[in-house]
């Protein structure tokens, strides 16, 4: 009778322990986390400021109380980013033909140097049209000149270059000095205006420029063209063809261009439960933790872009599940992963991919949580990255169980190279973001068209957090398959497809 006492305890115990790791995630739970992160007092979280260091300080904290230890290299809590960040300051441009000064009366172009400070003389101008052949080749000799790069990309390109930035990355490697962008249809010049007053940041391992780089307007293309006796059109025109090998102006330029250059020393913060396998894989749980810190100029009633939805709803969601799966005895590694420079071009991500605290093929999964304040309680689950892992099943299977239902459309996939995951699916790592956020591509348009990017993403008492906390349970519950070896058991052609 004492024995079977002693069995009934245990079991009542154990019965408990799991009703503890399993306790749902509430409401309440997410907003104490994103009315700290989204807070004045963290500045919007800009990589590099004050708000950094609090973010991550807070992140620390939380994931240390939930059980997690330090996951990056070295027993640290951190990976370090080295980010460059660019800006115009003040140019001084002037073309010549023939050894006469053309005046241009467009004034539509905007020039960055790599560097602080450039000038130069008589460098010789060549329009490239698209860049690249059909082959994806770069047919001008550009070698030591200014090529004017057409932005749009056309019919002929390879899937590749169809991005203007992969272009510009070509005429660099083929040797150019500089590669000014003409603005077009699909991004008009006062859009790329922006983006560089912006002063947008880079990777600095990944840092690949030109001396100088910029964007004119087609206007000051005719205007220039014109002044040197040529025909605009015409080239246009003549850009058209898969074969064109670009063509010279017949001009050469005075460049003295001072530009604004910030060195900027961020990190990733990586935490790590570690599981009862070694060598079984791990499955690791990202999402970013920057925003754009103080966003407008002084005199504006409120020039701090808090970021509550995009992304301390993501971070608090993160949060959560590690206090879920911070003291559960799973087979497999669980890495949490809080990346900087999201907002630049996923740079904290691809950092991570280019130097992982796990082995890539060592990685199940990976499952990216970002801009998850927006659907409701009982919003279906979505799957970005559907089709692309052969984990879709996998996935529904356990939503199913938790009563969600499926949204099985690939509508959300035109998030796909928009967020965190794709930097480690182009490396052929298994990524998916999972939940509701994104199976109303209705409600998250209307949430990119107001709030987006603004101060007025910040916390407010309508802030949505039903649907993230289903979402928090199903991250809990997609933790405990993934890193359970005897549930998920891998097969080799499920990895990524790395498009």
């Amino acid at each position: 009778m004492p024995a079977l006492r002693l069995f009934i305890l245990l079991l009542s115990f154990s019965l408990y322990g799991a009703v503890a790791i399993a306790k749902p995630v509430t409401e309440m739970d997410l907003r104490k986390h994103v009315e700290i992160l989204a807070s004045d007092d963290f500045e919007g979280r800009a990589p590099g400021t004050e708000g950094e260091r609090k973010t991550l300080a807070y992140l620390e904290s939380q994931w240390a109380k939930a059980g997690l230890k330090p996951g990056a290299r070295g027993g640290s809590w951190y990976q370090p980013v080295e980010l460059v960040r660019r800006g115009p300051k003040q140019a001084s441009v002037q073309f010549f033909a023939k050894g006469d000064k053309l005046r241009i009366v467009s004034d539509d172009i905007l020039l960055v140097g790599r560097d602080a400070a450039y000038k130069t003389t008589k460098l010789p101008s060549i329009f490239v049209g698209h860049g690249v052949n059909a082959q994806g080749k770069v047919a001008a000799d550009v070698n030591g000149k200014l090529a004017f790069l057409l932005a749009d990309d056309t019919e002929f390109l390879p899937s590749d270059m169809k991005a203007a930035r992969n272009r510009r990355t070509a005429l660099i490697d083929a040797g150019a000095a500089a590669v000014i962008s003409i603005s077009g249809e699909q991004f008009d010049f006062p859009i790329y205006r922006r983006a560089l007053l912006s002063r947008p940041t880079s990777w600095t391992a990944r840092d690949k420029r030109a001396d100088i780089e910029g964007v004119v307007s087609p206007q000051y293309m005719v205007a220039l063209v014109t002044a040197a006796g040529g025909d605009w059109d015409k080239l246009r025109a003549a850009a058209r063809s898969a074969d064109y090998a670009g063509q010279s102006l017949g001009l050469t330029v005075d460049l003295d261009i001072q530009s604004e250059v910030e060195r900027i020393s961020s990190n990733n913060i990586i935490g790590k439960i570690s599981g009862r396998k070694a060598g079984s894989g791990a499955v690791v749980f990202m999402g970013h933790w920057d925003h754009f810190g103080i966003c407008r100029p002084e005199g504006e009633e409120d020039r701090i872009c808090n970021g509550a939805v995009d992304n301390a709803s993501g971070l608090a969601v993160l949060t959560e599940v590690a206090k879920r799966l911070g003291k559960a005895k799973l087979d497999r590694d669980i890495y949490f992963v809080g990346t900087t420079a999201e907002e630049s071009g996923l740079l904290g991500a691809r950092a991570f991919a280019a130097d992982p605290a796990v082995p890539l093929d060592q990685i199940q999964i990976v499952l990216n949580v970002d801009t998850v304040a927006i659907a409701p309680k009982g919003a279906k689950v979505a799957i970005i990255g559907r089709g692309k892992t052969g984990l879709d099943a996998e996935v529904e299977a356990v939503a199913r169980k938790m009563k969600r239902k499926i949204e099985p459309s690939t509508d959300a996939n035109a998030f796909l190279q928009r967020q965190d995951g794709w930097a480690l699916t182009e490396k052929n790592v298994p990524a998916l973001m999972v939940g509701g956020a994104f199976a109303d591509l209705g409600k998250m348009e209307a949430f990119l068209k107001t709030d987006y990017h603004g101060p007025r993403d910040e916390v407010v008492e309508t802030l949505q957090l039903g649907g993230a906390a289903e979402d928090a349970d199903l991250h809990v519950e997609l933790g405990r398959y993934f890193a359970d070896a005897r549930k998920f058991k891998p097969k080799k052609a499920e990895k990524g497809t790395g498009e």
